[in-house]
């Protein structure tokens, strides 16, 4: 996807096409966790033969929304970027509102916590991010949002281990079920796995859903973070 100039009709169009198709767009949204599959669970996330799963994944890589990485003899299909996430998740703001209601399985559970692209979502990475914005340990600057000293000195003081983010940067994303921004960008994803590593967060086996345990509820909580 190109960042630099907007989409012309055609190109428009083009995307539309690459999304109107059930198993492309399934294919899609199996990798809107930032994880990187082979082709063969793809094709099983979308319910097609593998023949038409290459087919399909041949098409997103050409029109961009695709990447692939190669190990050796396996190769596994990842986002191009996050913009390409953030581009997936904005879309079901765009939908008719008859339409915006989320799946009755895993409702609550999508909408608690999840995974956008590797970073905390749902109603909790929105008290998160409003936390840190109203705590003031988190600067809006010209090059994104930077966790400050006073911020890494909380989150550090809390039992969070976080590696060296003083030159991260994130983004604010916003958030397609709670409609409020959440902390994306490189400073989000790191800020999550310092969560998942401490054990604040676990991810569930299917889905992008994830769990708070019961202790990083608590941490969080005397950070102001509240789900209430």
């Amino acid at each position: 996807m190109d960042e630099a100039a907007p989409l012309n009709r055609y190109q428009l169009a083009e995307l539309g096409s690459l999304l109107a198709e059930p198993a492309r767009a399934a294919m899609l949204l199996a990798l809107v966790d930032g994880t990187a599959r082979p082709a063969g669970e793809l094709a099983q996330a979308a319910g097609i033969s593998p023949a038409t799963a290459s087919a399909h994944l041949r098409r997103l890589l050409d029109g961009g929304l695709l990447a692939l990485q190669a190990q050796g003899r396996h190769r596994y299909y990842r986002l191009a970027d996050e913009r390409v996430a953030a581009m997936l998740e904005s879309l079901s703001l765009a939908r008719a509102p008859a339409l915006h209601a989320l799946p009755a399985k895993g409702d609550a559970q999508l909408r608690r916590a999840r995974c956008c692209y590797r970073h905390l979502a749902g109603a909790l990475g929105v008290a998160f991010c409003a936390t840190l914005l109203q705590r003031d340990w988190l600067h809006t600057g010209t090059r994104g949002l930077q966790l400050l000293p006073t911020g890494v000195d909380a989150l550090v003081g809390s039992g969070l281990p976080l590696p060296n983010v003083a030159r991260l940067y994130g983004r604010s994303c916003l958030d397609w079920t709670e409609r409020r921004m959440h902390l994306g960008g490189p400073l989000g994803v790191a800020l999550t796995a310092a969560m998942l590593e401490a054990g604040w967060l676990r991810p569930l086996p299917h889905g992008r859903a994830l769990q708070p345990s019961a202790d990083g509820l608590r941490r969080l909580g005397l950070l102001g973070v509240s789900l209430d």
